[in-house]
């Protein structure tokens, strides 16, 4: 007797054994759980991009080919035009990257934890994944890396810096020795660069199997009109590009990125303010004895704790506070992660902490 199909019978193996990469979704007076810019793209410069909106015909499809925005975008990071692409979100980028590259079976090398996108997609696209741990302090292992890569002869090899969710850094003569190293395509997620002022873009020319991603979600406030950039050697960007969707971004998302590039020097005082409130949210962290604070080199702290995170978060959003739960995470059992938010929503944050932990008896964390 012939086995009947079910509705799930056409689906690749690799999806079915896939999670699903979700955000439940919380309503909080304080969120702090997203990495977000706590300042909104500013309101004169909301009406220019309504504005200039206004005077396109909405019945029309936006550039094929967003050459203004390329210009602009060239301009601003120093790179070529023609080695620029423009996405839906970087994460849309990166997906064109991985599904160009990324055969059936294909080792892939990336640390662990980080981004849970990455992992996702290139399971989805049939890789076999290398995850390299990072060191006890989430610190890059990049010998590891290096070596990992060899084992498996890695084709590709991505990285987040700052890395999403520790905010470790790979510092740049790491970076430089991977390309020197590795023989594969080297993906570079950039989202926090603005943050950090640390970025890989020196090395585009002489190793034209790198890429680099970024977004103008995080520094430039625009989350959510999800506009992403890449940037790669052209005839590496000409084949990813094969990859996208036609039409990609809509116009009007399109326009606030041009708005945005053409004043681009009015989001440096939100940048400094964040870095200024990070400084000062991980002095008043670290006064904490139950809190262990990692470094960071974007908008967020990861800390671990002395008790379970769980009650920890599940009792500040009973507050109104909302901050991100990644205990799931490999090695992250017994830590949060908080954004950076204004001085009020930081205030708040640190005392809800400290009157929770206050009552929890904590001996300080192990250094490891």
């Amino acid at each position: 007797m012939v086995k009947k199909p079910t509705v799930l019978s056409g689906v690749k193996d690799q999806v079915l054994k896939a999670p699903v990469y979700t955000l439940r979704t919380y309503d909080a007076e304080i969120k702090l759980n997203q990495n977000e810019n706590p300042y909104d793209f500013p309101e004169d410069l909301k009406a220019e991009t309504f504005r200039r909106f206004m005077a396109l015909k909405w019945s029309r499809y936006p550039e094929f080919v967003p050459e203004s925005l390329r210009t602009q975008l060239a301009d601003y990071v120093g790179w070529q035009k023609d080695g620029i692409l423009v996405g839906n979100g970087s994460n849309e980028l990166l997906l064109a990257s991985l599904i160009v590259l990324i055969k059936d079976r294909t080792p892939v090398v990336m640390p662990s934890p980080t981004f849970q996108l990455y992992g996702l997609v290139s399971q989805i696209l049939g890789a076999r994944i290398a995850p390299v741990p990072l060191k006890p302090d989430m610190t890059y292992d990049i010998c590891g890396l290096l070596t990992r890569a060899e084992e498996v002869s890695a084709k590709v090899l991505i990285l987040c810096s700052p890395n999403n969710p520790t905010g470790s850094e790979v510092a740049l003569e790491d970076l430089h020795r991977i390309l020197k190293t590795f023989n594969g395509q080297v993906l570079l997620d950039e989202a926090y660069y603005e943050f950090c002022g640390r970025t890989g873009m020196q090395f585009l020319s002489e190793f034209p199997r790198l890429v680099i991603t970024r977004t103008f979600s995080k520094a430039m406030g625009m989350a959510g009109l999800r506009l992403g950039y890449l940037m790669a050697h052209p005839d590496l960007a000409a084949q990813i590009a094969k990859a996208k969707m036609p039409y990609n971004v809509n116009q009007f998302s399109l326009t606030a990125a041009q708005v945005a590039l053409d004043h681009r020097e009015r989001f440096r005082p939100a940048i400094e303010a964040i870095l200024g409130e990070r400084e000062r949210l991980r002095q008043l962290l670290s006064e904490i004895p139950a809190v262990r604070l990692y470094p960071t080199g974007a908008n967020f702290f990861l800390f671990e704790l002395t008790v379970p995170p769980r009650p920890v978060f599940e009792e500040l959003y009973q507050q109104g506070i909302l901050i991100r739960d990644v205990s799931a995470y490999p090695m992250l059992s017994n830590c949060l992660r908080v954004t950076v938010g204004t001085p009020s929503e930081n205030d708040r944050f640190v005392a809800a902490l400290r009157k929770i932990l206050d009552r929890v008896p904590a001996a300080p964390p192990e250094s490891k």
